[in-house]
């Protein structure tokens, strides 16, 4: 009899079953960490938009706050004006990154005295799991459902971040 060389089908079997456990423990934490770190992103993709809505602001004082089109910048080279006032990236002036979508609202005027951003998940339960949203006084407030936030209103009856 002559000895065989490989692995027998159990011995192979035993192995697939020990990665597959591996991994339905591994993949949800690795899907927690991916909303997670999306919304960190939210939150710092909302805090350059107040930035950028003061600046705009500042900077244009005949037009006062802006929509995402008028304090962001257009792919490629960007020549600031007061429609275009290149103070956020192209990526956040499209309205969608890290798994969320983003809106500026501006109110009022010209000039225009108000403004609310909001930051929405893409796919609730996927891409996130909170709303964020901000208005003039640029503190970060927090919608712990995820759902959209219609208004200014409704934007500062929320909680703010981390309370």
């Amino acid at each position: 009899m002559q000895k065989q060389k490989g692995f027998s089908l159990i011995e192979l079997l035993i192995v697939v079953a020990i990665i597959l456990i591996i991994a339905a423990i591994a993949i949800p934490n690795l899907l927690r960490a991916r909303m997670a770190a999306n919304e960190s992103s939210a939150v710092a993709s909302i805090r350059t938009i107040n930035t950028a809505e003061v600046t705009y602001n500042s900077t244009y004082p005949t037009v006062g706050f802006g929509t995402l089109a008028n304090i962001g910048a257009p792919a490629g080279v960007c020549t600031p004006t007061s429609t275009t006032a290149c103070l956020i990236d192209s990526v956040l002036t499209l309205g969608t990154k890290s798994g969320y979508t983003f809106h500026a609202t501006s109110a009022g005027g010209p000039p225009a005295v108000t403004y609310y951003a909001t930051g929405v998940p893409v796919t609730l339960n996927q891409t996130g799991i909170r709303s964020f949203c901000s208005y003039e006084d640029a503190v970060v407030r927090v919608q712990p459902t995820g759902q959209p936030i219609a208004s200014e209103a409704a934007c500062q009856a929320l909680l703010p971040l981390n309370q």
